[in-house]
């Protein structure tokens, strides 16, 4: 059984290296967008009176978090897939340790970005581009729960073995 659960695992580690790589992409570009279109602050100018140094002059008030933590869930969930690719190569207990803790830590991340996500629906008014970030950040916070389950199944299972 523990062999039926690698392809499983190889699928999924594929397909959250590729959806953190695009939710890495449209956080870029959020970010950029809100560097070129944010608050600009000369010497002799005030700040405005509802200054957030986290504005983001698309999506509503919660865009800003949003981004933010996503962009640092999609960074860190795609160095968890480079860990993974190791793990899935030798496939045995030594190597899940790595993989398992950074899958952890890049899954805690992501439902962390679900959170704001939520709240950036919740509070309407944003772009395609961030309901396709919002929807794949949704969607890992799944899937990469599932990638978890898979890699401690099949060493479990391997450890079990007289």
């Amino acid at each position: 059984m523990a062999e039926a659960l690698k392809p499983v695992a190889g699928l999924l580690l594929v397909l959250n290296f590729c959806m953190y790589v695009i939710v890495a992409a449209i956080g870029g570009w959020a970010i950029d967008v809100a560097i070129d279109h944010g608050f600009i602050i000369g010497s002799g100018l005030l700040l405005p009176a509802n200054f957030s140094p986290i504005f983001f002059p698309i999506g509503n008030a919660a865009t800003g978090f949003f981004v933010i933590f996503a962009v640092i869930a999609s960074v860190v969930g795609a160095a968890a897939a480079l860990a993974g690719v190791n793990h899935f190569r030798a496939w045995n207990s030594e190597s899940l340790p790595a993989a398992a803790s950074s899958a952890v830590i890049a899954w805690t991340l992501t439902l962390l970005a679900m959170g704001l996500a939520c709240k950036e629906i919740h509070l309407h008014g944003r772009n395609a581009r961030l309901r396709t970030m919002e929807a794949f950040t949704i969607i890992l916070s799944v899937t990469q729960l599932i990638y978890i389950i898979a890699i401690h199944g099949a060493v479990s299972i391997v450890r079990s073995r007289p």
